[in-house]
């Protein structure tokens, strides 16, 4: 943090994400989500072999890992020093030099070098109320070279206020029964009232104000927000 009044992004991130247990399971956990579409996405793009790609709130590296294989040079950036232990093994294995790794978040992240081509993230935007997502939002916007796209995956609202309880009913209701397969109904819970999902139409503005065109958007359940956006 470089600032006085700047957030602690780990203490927002929960004390799960320093817990080697809880990262060992984290892929599980997620479902393995394949990468493999948002990688199509930037190739359509036109990202290549000599491209560079930021990867926010990387975690494991289910993507970062995927991303170096097809991509010139892979930056992966996360708050929790397990996580960034866990992936930089994983690249190691796989011998990918292509691959570093910083420990810093949407606000403390400091691009050097060229700007970059892309900037992906996937669930980690939620960990920070409103105004620091804007305030992130503009920074990721400062990362990227003009025509640069940025890839968001997060737990996004598409509802009205008034439809909450319906929407968080259904939600809880199909949640995991065991903890280490999938996110359970308390974790859903927990989230709703620990996190900082915004609504569709607060976050689409932030996207725009901090100057990107919205190419795509698609939602799961009014819950799963994926957004393909160009830096103009």
């Amino acid at each position: 943090m470089s600032e006085s009044w700047m957030i602690d992004e780990l203490a927002y991130a929960g004390p799960e994400h320093l817990d080697e247990t809880f990262v060992a399971g984290f892929d599980r956990k997620q479902g393995y989500p394949d990468p493999g579409e948002d990688l199509a996405i930037l190739e359509a793009h036109g990202l290549g072999r000599n491209s560079s790609v930021v990867d926010l709130g990387a975690g494991t590296g289910q993507f970062a890992l995927a991303a170096a294989r097809r991509f010139g040079q892979v930056t992966a950036v996360d708050v929790s020093p397990a996580m960034l232990n866990f992936l930089d093994e994983r690249a190691v294995a796989e011998g990918l030099t292509n691959l570093r790794t910083i420990r810093a978040g949407f606000l403390s992240y400091v691009h050097d070098g060229p700007p970059a081509d892309g900037v992906y993230t996937r669930h980690a935007l939620h960990q920070l109320p409103d105004f620091w997502k804007a305030i992130a939002l503009d920074r990721i916007a400062r990362i990227l070279r003009p025509g640069g796209v940025l890839l968001v995956h997060d737990l996004i609202y598409d509802f009205r206020a008034a439809d909450a309880d319906e929407v968080f009913r259904g939600w809880l209701g199909e949640a995991a029964a065991d903890s280490a397969e999938g996110y359970t109904g308390a974790d859903y819970a927990e989230h709703i009232r620990t996190e900082f999902s915004t609504y569709r139409w607060l976050f689409e503005p932030m996207l725009t104000i901090a100057g990107f065109e919205i190419v795509s958007v698609n939602y799961v359940r009014k819950l799963y927000g994926a957004y393909t956006c160009v830096k103009r």
